[in-house]
């Protein structure tokens, strides 16, 4: 068995393993090229997240979707340089609206830097990503302008939270698909796209993208709370200490709602702690620990499970070949990271 890409994926076809390796390379020079600036600061501003790795999850789906038509055709690794590019410099806007000190395992661009310089290296990236995209055509311009409006009105609804009489998870959902599903749906129609793979293919991987993307935030969102800071590249309960309803949460405060007059003793010191300011540190650790045993946490794992399933299905109409059983493999992979 071989493996394929930074994030893990295990195939058996050597000519695949290949190609998709090989794209992946190609896109990491082209991230180099396009992050360098004649201003040595703005090089090393623009780089910090980019050195400090990262999953590639993006590229790797560029890499797969144009197994279907030339994966060698000139427009697939621009392409996935493109898509990068745009999420990191939404991780330089995040960290800023997030507080966050620690991105990737070092310190993020804002606690080294300041905030403004932070959100102008992430409008560079922005910059950087719109002038390749101008060199891919008409067609791509508008899909990634669409994109990115999805991407930016997520961003709103997170910051506005659900108006009266919307649930609170439903709304949550409609967030990731924006700030999440949306470039990963543009991944999987970019790689079909370059590759001059037939319009049904297309369609399939944009819905392959939307619904893995869902399944790949879900598990970011309980690695946020499982994991330890060596396994995610972030502080633990980054999202919690920020007062961020992710899924977990939601179905915490859904379950105290349901349960009414019967609240365990836990239960009801989870809810006042939620509902409190997890700054401080023993606060924020006895809130992580009882979250940590709740039975929301196993829901999000089920509803995790769920969107990797739809995905998976989503596969459906594609030629069976090594490409379509590696994209299928990737739906379990982003599970099981989660546990």
């Amino acid at each position: 068995m071989t493996v394929v890409g930074p994030f893990g994926l295990s195939v058996w076809d050597e000519a695949l393993e290949a190609d998709v390796q090989a794209g992946l390379s190609a896109v990491e020079e082209g991230l180099l090229e396009a992050t360098k600036s004649d201003v040595p600061f703005i090089t090393d501003a623009a780089r910090h997240l980019l050195k400090a790795g990262g999953k590639r999850f993006r590229p790797l789906l560029v890499m797969l979707g144009a197994q279907f038509g030339d994966p060698h055709a000139p427009r697939v690794v621009p392409a996935a340089v493109v898509v990068e590019l745009t999420h990191l410099a939404t991780l330089y806007h995040d960290d800023i609206m997030d507080e966050a000190e620690v991105r990737r395992g070092v310190p993020s661009a804002n606690a080294r830097w300041g905030n403004s310089v932070a959100i102008l290296t992430g409008d560079f990236l922005f910059s950087r990503a719109s002038h390749i995209l101008a060199d891919l055509g008409p067609e791509a311009v508008r899909v990634q302008a669409e994109s990115f409006e999805r991407l930016v009105t997520g961003q709103i609804l997170e910051t506005v939270g659900p108006r009266d009489g919307r649930d609170p998870i439903d709304h949550y959902l409609d967030v990731l698909a924006g700030k999440t599903s949306s470039l990963m749906a543009v991944s999987g129609r970019f790689g079909a796209m370059m590759s001059g793979a037939d319009e049904t293919v297309v369609d399939t991987l944009t819905q392959y993208g939307e619904r893995i993307g869902l399944a790949f935030q879900l598990a970011d969102d309980l690695l946020d709370i499982t994991s330890d800071s060596h396994e995610s590249g972030k502080t633990p309960g980054t999202d919690l200490r920020e007062g961020i309803a992710t899924l977990p949460i939601l179905h915490v405060r859904r379950l105290y709602q349901q349960a009414a007059g019967s609240v365990s003793a836990t239960d009801r010191r989870l809810h006042q702690l939620l509902d409190g300011d997890l700054t401080d540190d023993a606060l924020h650790s006895e809130a992580l620990s009882l979250l940590r045993d709740h039975p929301a946490l196993e829901q999000a794992r089920r509803d995790t499970l769920r969107y990797a399933d739809e995905a998976r299905a989503a596969l459906a109409p594609l030629p069976e070949c090594t490409a379509k059983l590696a994209l299928a493999a990737l739906c379990d992979i982003v599970v099981h990271r989660a546990g």
